[in-house]
């Protein structure tokens, strides 16, 4: 098989050559545009799942298609101690230069440029880092009184309302598209809360749309009460069967490959649905095969050599940031889990390792913040990588 021309494509936010098993989630994105364009009220959306499942994919994917549709958008990738007021400066800049060669009243759209350079230059005290600072390449005056109290929330609120002030005037939208969004700070949060909360009752065409791991929802609920019912939750799964054999089946066959079927059930079985590890097993499985069809015996040769790679990538990389103490954790949760990696009780880890629960408070809160573990439920703790257990397992030491 020639390796040239391997079309698949394992990599982190890289679009897989067939965007198997997302069909409704698409088309509930595309429910959610089309009512906004006809002035229904809607909710953001917010897509949750472990490390690995196609988040930033598909979050790309719902970026193409509001672009599609004429609509602006920037999109932002949260990170641990970091305000959003920089990033979403700079997102929403995008979106509204995206908007603005169709808007006819010009005045109007450096009034809303200059509250966004107000909200962008207003993020920076004197002891900011210098990466944290941006300076927009607006060449209007900054507004005075309006997204420049400091106070992210109030802010935020004026900010977005005016943006979509813009959108509205044109018959177009915004969407705002925040990945990682579990990282977001608790300020932070609660101002998007609010935002979002304002925009729909203003029914006001900007949305935004997050992505995050599987305790997100718990993340926004703790900052608003209300927000369970400010967003539209779509849990991202891992592909079943008919969609892992698409995303494998027609890449290969728009090279004239086939496989046979005992070929499928065996990936399918390695790589358990997950999208990344479908590429990745595929990848191998591809290099290694001598001709088209792809067999077994393929699978079979091409399986230590994905999870040799798998290990040192996917998740290696991930366990060298923990420190001893995290990683004796982790491996306790690994040993109560077992190859499935289920959810454990904190407890339970706690009486393995002959400790009190609070001694490793410190180690399960840093995992967390690492984003290598979550909390599925108060009480219990779980791996955001898929198959982390039984790396572990492989792995003791």
């Amino acid at each position: 098989m020639d390796p040239v021309r391997n079309p698949y494509a394992p990599g982190a936010g890289q679009r897989p050559p067939e965007l198997a098993g997302r069909d409704s989630e698409l088309s509930a994105f595309d429910v959610v545009l089309e009512r906004i364009a006809h002035g229904r009220p809607e909710r953001s959306l917010v897509l949750t799942g472990l490390r690995g499942v196609g988040k930033t994919v598909l979050l790309n994917q719902l970026r193409s298609a509001a672009i599609s549709r004429g609509w602006g958008t920037g999109k932002i990738e949260a990170r641990p101690e970091q305000s959003l007021r920089r990033p979403v400066s700079s997102a929403l800049h995008m979106a509204l230069r995206e908007l603005g060669p169709r808007h006819k009243d010009q005045e109007s759209m450096e009034e809303v440029l200059g509250v966004l350079k107000a909200f962008a230059q207003r993020q920076a005290p004197a002891e900011a880092k210098v990466r944290d600072r941006w300076q927009p390449g607006i060449d209007v005056p900054a507004a005075s009184g309006r997204a420049d109290s400091g106070d992210m929330e109030i802010d935020l609120v004026e900010l977005l309302s005016d943006a979509a002030g813009v959108a509205a005037d044109i018959g177009s939208g915004i969407a705002l598209f925040i990945d990682e969004m579990q990282d977001v700070q608790p300020d932070d949060v609660s101002a998007i809360c609010a935002a979002c909360h304002e925009l729909s009752q203003q029914g006001a065409p900007l949305i935004v749309v997050g992505a995050g791991l599987p305790h997100l929802p718990a993340v926004l609920s703790a900052s608003k009460s209300y927000s369970e019912r400010l967003f539209r939750y779509l849990r991202i799964d891992r592909l079943d069967r008919e969609a892992a054999d698409r995303a494998l089946l027609a890449p290969a066959a728009r090279e004239d490959v086939e496989f046979e079927t005992d070929a499928l059930d065996a990936l399918y079985a390695a790589a358990d649905g997950y999208p990344y590890f479908v590429q990745a097993y595929g990848k191998v499985t591809w290099d290694v095969a001598a001709s088209s069809p792809i067999t077994a015996a393929d699978v079979v040769m091409a399986a230590p050599v994905a999870e040799a790679e798998l290990a040192v990538g996917f998740f290696g990389s991930r366990y060298d940031r923990a420190t001893p103490a995290e990683r004796e954790y982790m491996h306790a949760m690994a040993e109560l889990g077992g190859p499935g990696g289920t959810a454990v009780a904190t407890s339970e880890v706690a009486v393995s390792l002959g400790r009190k629960p609070a001694s490793l408070s410190p180690a399960r809160d840093s995992l967390i913040k690492k984003g290598l573990v979550y909390s599925a439920e108060r009480g219990q703790i779980a791996f955001t990588v898929p198959h982390f257990g039984r790396y572990l397992l492989r792995h003791p030491d």
